[in-house]
């Protein structure tokens, strides 16, 4: 008896105590190995399919119970039940879209010594051919019947469809799904499905969208730039300076050169490059890497927009941002009101609210802070507050961490959060009318900041001193200090038009529109080995 008649999927321990395989898959291993024997490939180079299972639930959708039809197709999917009787086999069979169709395989239309092979050869988890007549089974339900013989219509050296055939044989048994407390279907705890993915996208129909919803909205990303002339470039990944950000990079070493590399962080430095070579309407999306904490917003590798707007702000380009939001939440959804895991609807629609760093900190606080504000004040109010403070933090950082725990966290609807201390944007255009400030907002989503955008610093001298001041404060302890870029500064004393520039994190933009975490959103994270 085939082990897959069961419902425990989960392989028992092995007999034999020199060996360590579970004996479902020296089970499954064995039945490899008979087919092969018996001239049978369990994994063929093609079959003649001529039918998505989709297509088949679109075209004959009309069928009532008991209706049969003469049409024949082929399909294949992979086995997720299996039912063996004596003369009668039912199987189901699910598509890469999550698409399921129900084959049925009858003594009497292959025969007997077919159907045995069948209930021998075939567990779950096995990817299926099948081939046979259309038709709705008693109970409503559509299927094909499997038939032996008929031509196959599909690309291949068939000369006649077999009435079915393993496309691959899966030597290793899927999880096993029991009903969780609240009466759901639960086959991957939450480490299993982000450490086994391909399982997690097999079992669960949320897995898979998650997938497709992300290629829809790198889809409509691409999309709006391209329609609005953006060029999108490819920047270096591994860098000699690394620069762009306030991050703690990764180190890695290259043979060739003798020389340690960082990965990057930002591609920020290269792309105003292109601003300055004249690409002054510029976008990437790729990945960063960030030497930093991993949690439900932050993963150690993550991919990147950034786009930079050759005589624009920090006000255009959070036009844009928005634009690019609702538009992904549109292509994504199919509206700009998307719906929590919890049932809650979030609107991203209509214009976004805008407030100032300092002045929603100021009226948290009950008093007025402003860049002008002593340390020695900044620190009296974090220990107030148990805000915890490092001692390398310059003012603007205490400034910052004071507004991220008391005002930050408990944003909900979408907000544009404006000018930032200019001792922590080492990148950004002073503030044309409020001195200490730079013309910078943070973008914050149900308290998680999603992006970024500045009025661009284009005056090299000016940028050469933030970045002298950025090696001081490494020196005094920062990690996340920037370095001196000589070849950056080199480019931009050749002139860098304004421009207003944005950077958003796309694991963050599905996260906005689907009320994931991060790892949900990334197909496969990088997790802890164990």
């Amino acid at each position: 008896m085939s082990e897959n008649k069961t419902a425990g999927n989960q392989p028992p321990q092995a007999q034999n105590p020199s060996d360590d395989t579970p004996e479902q898959v020296r089970i499954r291993v064995e039945k490899r190995a008979q087919l092969l024997e018996s001239g049978v490939n369990p994994y063929p180079v093609q079959l003649p399919v001529t039918a998505t299972i989709a297509q088949i639930r679109e075209q004959y959708s009309h069928l009532e119970a008991g209706d049969e039809t003469e049409d024949l197709a082929g399909v294949a999917g992979r086995v997720m039940f299996l039912r063996n009787t004596g003369k009668l086999c039912f199987v189901t069979i699910q598509d890469g879209a999550g698409s399921r169709l129900q084959a049925m395989l009858s003594a009497n239309e292959v025969g007997m010594d077919s159907l045995q092979q069948f209930k021998t050869a075939v567990d779950l988890g096995d990817h299926l051919y099948v081939h046979g007549r259309v038709i709705s089974s008693r109970r409503g339900e559509l299927s094909i019947m499997a038939t032996a013989g008929g031509e196959g219509t599909g690309a291949g050296t068939f000369t006649a469809a077999p009435a079915w055939a393993l496309a691959a044989k899966a030597v290793r048994p899927l999880p096993k799904t029991f009903t969780a407390e609240d009466g759901t279907e639960v086959s991957l705890s939450e480490e299993q499905r982000v450490r086994r993915r391909e399982l997690d996208m097999i079992m669960r129909q949320s897995a898979r969208d998650m997938v497709r919803t992300r290629s829809l909205v790198m889809r409509s990303l691409r999309q709006w730039f391209d329609q609005h002339d953006f060029l999108e470039v490819e920047t270096p990944m591994l860098q000699n300076i690394h620069g762009g950000a306030a991050a703690r990079p990764f180190t890695t070493h290259m043979n060739a050169y003798d020389t340690d590399l960082y990965l990057r962080i930002a591609p920020e430095l290269f792309l105003k490059r292109c601003l300055i070579g004249g690409v002054e309407n510029v976008f990437e999306i790729n990945r960063n890497f960030r030497n930093e904490g991993a949690d439900s917003s932050h993963s150690p590798e993550f991919t990147m927009l950034e786009a930079y707007q050759a005589y624009g702000t920090y006000d255009t380009i959070g036009q844009l941002t928005q634009d690019i939001v609702q538009n992904a939440a549109i292509a994504a959804t199919g509206s700009t009101k998307v719906t929590l895991p919890d049932g809650t609807e979030y609107d991203l629609g209509g214009e976004w609210k805008q407030i100032g760093l300092y002045e929603s900190l100021s009226e948290k606080l009950g008093e007025e802070v402003t860049p002008e504000t002593s340390r020695e004040r900044l620190l009296q109010l974090a220990e107030q507050h148990e805000v915890e403070v490092e001692d390398y933090y310059v003012d603007g950082k205490i400034v910052e961490t004071l507004w991220e725990e008391l005002v930050g966290d408990h944003l909900w609807e979408p907000t544009f959060v404006r000018d930032f201390p200019v001792d922590t944007s080492p990148l950004v255009k002073a503030h044309r009318s409020q001195p200490g400030k730079v013309e910078k907002w943070d973008l914050i989503v149900r308290g998680f900041e999603l992006a970024t955008g500045y009025s661009e610093l284009n005056d090299p001298v000016v940028q050469r001193e933030r970045f002298e001041q950025q090696s001081l404060d490494a020196a005094n302890g920062d990690p996340e200090a920037m370095e001196v870029d000589e070849e950056f500064l080199q480019a931009m004393e050749q002139g860098m038009p304004p421009a207003g520039g944005m950077g958003m994190g796309i694991d963050r933009l599905l996260m906005a529109i689907t009320g994931q975490g991060i790892r949900e959103t990334i197909t496969f994270p990088l997790v802890k080995r164990l």
